[in-house]
């Protein structure tokens, strides 16, 4: 069973148990994902099956597209709702006096390339240590800014004022586009403080990784009907489409051997020197993602998945 599986993943489950639950639904022990999702988070979770894990390194830095709720009024220890609340007072008056343009005009200064600081409920290793075991310790420890790219930061409709909650708080809906490594809850927390409020992410759902998008996606229980009736197979992406973004190359019949074996191929084209390639067989099937070495006029097979 080797391909690509797009989960819609459910609230409550961390990314590492959806992994667990395909392992068991599938039978097939190599599982991999692309991009975790936090618990509390849902949608596209991209999951490699069986040799297709190898393609791990050419999506793991795929942009991401979010869903997400802003709510402005008070702070949690997590920067989600998941969290403790910080401020045990009411939500102060300013969270209820937001204004559209003031909001535009702070969500553009987040805009582009910005430096975050990974939040300390987070996967981020410090020196061998996952952040988050240190967070439940109640240990806080120095964390490096992380340069990222926010492609787009809106309203989810134009001119939007956040919406009143009975508590005092404010809801404020958004639309993200962002690079690999970035923390909508930091995005959210940032927004607030630029706005004088303090502010956390009520929810989020990944609505696309890369090229694959939640339209495509499948729920957990989908794939276990999908297991009952034997067609789990009409589910999975093939290798070939999972890394479709990158260019292809079809091999004859003895290249394709070379490229299996890990052999270097001769091959003259006008591809940028260290560009990656797909190494296809005659029946357009992916045996290996090669590197392309423009003075020497060779392709290196880099990754061997062989057929």
């Amino acid at each position: 069973m080797n391909g690509t599986l797009i989960v819609d993943k459910p609230a409550g489950l961390t990314s590492h148990d959806v992994v667990a639950r395909v392992r068991r639904i599938t039978g097939e022990r190599r599982v991999g994902h692309t991009g975790t999702l936090d618990p509390f988070a849902t949608g596209v979770l991209v999951l490699l099956l069986g040799k297709a894990t190898r393609l791990l390194q050419f999506l793991s830095g795929a942009e991401k597209e979010y869903e997400a709720l802003i709510r402005f009024g008070y702070a949690t220890d997590t920067g989600d709702a998941t969290g403790r609340r910080l401020d045990a007072q009411a939500p102060s008056q300013r969270a209820q006096s937001l204004r559209a343009q003031e909001i535009e005009a702070a969500m553009a200064t987040l805009r582009g390339e910005i430096a975050q600081v990974p939040p300390m409920y987070s996967a981020k290793k410090v020196k061998g240590q996952k952040l988050y075991e240190l967070a439940r310790r109640g240990e806080s420890v120095e964390r490096q800014p992380v340069q990222v790219t926010i492609y787009q930061f809106e309203p989810a409709s134009d001119g939007q004022t956040p919406a009143m909650n009975d508590d005092g708080t404010a809801d404020f809906p958004v639309q993200v586009v962002c690079s690999a490594g970035t923390y909508v809850r930091t995005l959210a927390e940032d927004l607030g403080k630029l706005l004088g409020v303090e502010a956390h992410l009520a929810a989020l759902r990944r609505t696309r990784a890369g090229r694959f998008t939640v339209d495509s996606s499948i729920t957990l229980d989908q794939l276990a009907e999908f297991a009952e009736d034997n067609s789990i197979g009409d589910q999975i992406i093939s290798p070939d489409a999972t890394i479709g973004h990158l260019p292809p190359i079809v091999l004859n019949e003895s290249d394709a051997r070379r490229a299996m074996n890990g052999v270097e191929i001769e091959f003259d084209s006008d591809h940028e020197d260290k560009q990656h390639l797909r190494l296809q067989n005659v029946a357009g099937e992916l045996v290996a993602v090669g590197v392309f070495d423009a003075q020497r006029r060779t392709v290196h097979p880099r990754v061997v998945l062989g057929n």
